[in-house]
């Protein structure tokens, strides 16, 4: 089951359109690392790792990394969220 390339596709949609309902960058850096992780299985490129006897657990460690970086990513580009608070060093009225 882990090994099937539509299921990766399938959580990564549904995680896209959690995303929508509930921006919060978090759910598109999961729907990231799970799309790639499906193009990966879609194309062979981890037909062999998903073989394998500890298949997976590598493909959810696989899943795990590629979506840390692709939240970094998205954080590098977007910046923090709309609510962070924004501090002065200098005062207007001195």
């Amino acid at each position: 089951m882990w090994a099937a390339w539509w299921i990766w596709a399938l959580t990564a949609v549904v995680l896209a359109i959690l995303e929508v309902v509930a921006p919060t960058y978090i759910l598109l850096g999961f729907a990231i690392g799970a799309g790639v992780v499906s193009l990966g299985l879609l194309t062979g490129l981890l037909g062999g790792l998903a073989a394998s006897a500890y298949g997976a657990a590598w493909l959810l460690v696989l899943f795990a990394v590629l979506s840390g970086v692709a939240w970094a990513g998205l954080r590098a580009v977007f910046g923090p969220p709309g609510g962070s608070v924004k501090t002065f060093d200098k005062d207007i009225n001195d």
